[in-house]
């Protein structure tokens, strides 16, 4: 059971490096394919941190780990989506480099400030990830932007501003912080009760 935390973020991976196969190689026919694919991998990252607090196997190493993976799968769904979508992505180009820059922003200022790339988990990245899933879902499936992107959008800059704020508040380097206010309950010593996420 403890190594199950690990299995399943392995598979999150190998179903990225699968989902850029199908859509170079297969391209149009691979669409419900790699849609099914993500939803496997959003399972897994739903699994993943349940199952390792259960088991008592929730470190820093296993949660960075959960957290590297995580960007590199979205990153296959964003970079398919725009091998299958072209026009659909470049039309909305400056909504896409925000994002980007908002997430780079998160790297540099936790690396800048403690050596260490952001773990946060916080709950409002959870709630943009639920977006991004439909906003993908649309885009890849269906060949739509439509309101599911403009949303994700609008949560990815929230969340991103909440875990830049964590960041800049936290005294000293820490995963799994479900919120800025929470950061500051722990900047200001106060234990910080037992929250379950979804990873």
């Amino acid at each position: 059971m403890k190594n199950i935390p690990y299995i399943l973020i392995a598979s999150r991976f190998a179903a990225a490096l699968i989902i850029l196969y199908l859509g170079y190689c297969i391209g149009e026919g691979a669409r419900g394919y790699i849609v099914g694919l993500m939803y496997f991998g959003i399972f897994t990252d739903v699994f993943d941190g349940i199952i390792a607090r259960k088991t008592g196997v929730s470190s820093e190493k296993l949660r960075r780990l959960d957290s590297q993976v995580d960007l590199i799968f979205w990153l296959s769904l964003g970079w398919i989506s725009y091998q299958l979508n072209p026009e659909l992505i470049k039309g909305e180009w400056k909504s896409i480099l925000f994002i980007f820059i908002m997430e780079a922003s998160c790297y540099i200022i936790s690396i800048w400030k403690f050596g260490k790339e952001t773990c946060t988990h916080a709950f409002l990245a959870k709630i943009w990830g639920l977006s991004l899933l439909l906003a993908f879902t649309y885009l890849i499936g269906f060949q739509e932007t439509g309101w599911p992107f403009y949303l994700s959008v609008t949560l990815g800059l929230i969340s991103h501003i909440d875990v830049i704020l964590i960041i800049l508040i936290l005294p000293q380097w820490r995963y799994d912080v479900p919120s800025c206010y929470h950061a500051w309950m722990i900047r200001k010593g106060k234990k910080r009760r037992k929250t379950i996420f979804f990873n």
